[in-house]
């Protein structure tokens, strides 16, 4: 089989598929086609996969419930979200120190599960800052936020995804989120997530995968392929989510292959086993 760019699509080897999410295996609550048919037969040539997701709306158990419904068979070891690269980035910088986070509910627990030192109130003994994708936002929740920002201290997010796609279109992500805190403050975050090669790495360093053995797929350039470019693996960018063919051609960044949707990558495998 072929790409849209005319070429041939091998995956002979390949162990190890990490999948994102939203726009790539569903939308909202809806599977696409040939999603379960291709995870099954990920399994049945020994390979495994992962959901890596920079949507750090919901809790990796929420997020298991999420796909269970849709009929994915899938534990906790499935998934690898921005909440977790977050929760390993603080760990590491500010294991001890209080911190501040404006996101969901399920974020913040998933933060202090973590053994974080967590507020989501006003704290002039705060040492960093986290915002992430909230889908829980208030005007009171923005207030502490700006005002948190008036503190010289580190800023992070989750992820800098401009927007979320749902069934009606988009809603605005963390980035658009941020961009509205930078207009309002003038700060600028450090984010977390894709495309920083985090998450693949410590996925990849986690199943004992070889970069020659790992497959990033994804429908955004400047999050899902790049994070795969960064990370040195084979990537997959899929039309069915956010980017179109043409704006693919236009981008700098260049994934190895790309295809309709993720069910062309059912049909290569298929001709391969």
């Amino acid at each position: 089989m072929k790409d849209k760019f005319e070429k041939e699509v091998n995956l002979d080897g390949k162990k190890l598929f990490l999948f994102d999410m939203d726009g790539t295996i569903y939308l909202g609550d809806q599977l696409f086609d040939g999603v379960l048919e291709l995870l099954d037969k990920i399994e049945k040539i020994g390979g495994r996969y992962v959901f890596i997701t920079n949507n750090a709306s919901r809790s990796v158990k929420d997020y298991v419930k999420k796909v269970r419904k849709m009929g994915i068979k899938a534990t906790e070891e499935n998934f690898f979200t921005s909440t977790q690269a977050s929760a390993l980035l603080f760990k590491e910088k500010f294991a001890n120190d209080l911190i501040y986070v404006q996101a969901t509910r399920s974020f913040v627990k998933e933060l202090k599960k973590q053994g974080l030192n967590v507020t989501t109130k006003y704290a002039e003994n705060a040492k960093a800052i986290l915002v992430g994708y909230d889908t829980e936002l208030t005007t009171k929740k923005m207030f502490t936020t700006c005002r948190m920002l008036g503190l010289d201290i580190p800023y992070y997010a989750s992820n800098p995804d401009w927007v979320c796609p749902v069934s009606f279109g988009y809603v605005p992500d963390c980035g658009s989120m941020c961009q509205g805190y930078e207009r309002a403050t003038g700060k600028k975050p450090i984010f977390i997530g894709k495309p920083q090669p985090t998450m693949i790495l410590e996925v990849m360093k986690k199943f004992g995968a070889k970069k020659e053995e790992t497959l990033v797929v994804g429908d955004r350039v400047y999050t899902d392929i790049a994070s795969g470019v960064n990370a040195g693996v084979d990537t997959v960018c899929v039309l069915s989510g956010e980017v179109t063919f043409q704006e693919v051609q236009e981008d700098t960044i260049k994934p190895t292959y790309t295809l309709d949707s993720v069910k062309d990558i059912l049909t290569v495998l298929k001709n391969s086993f």
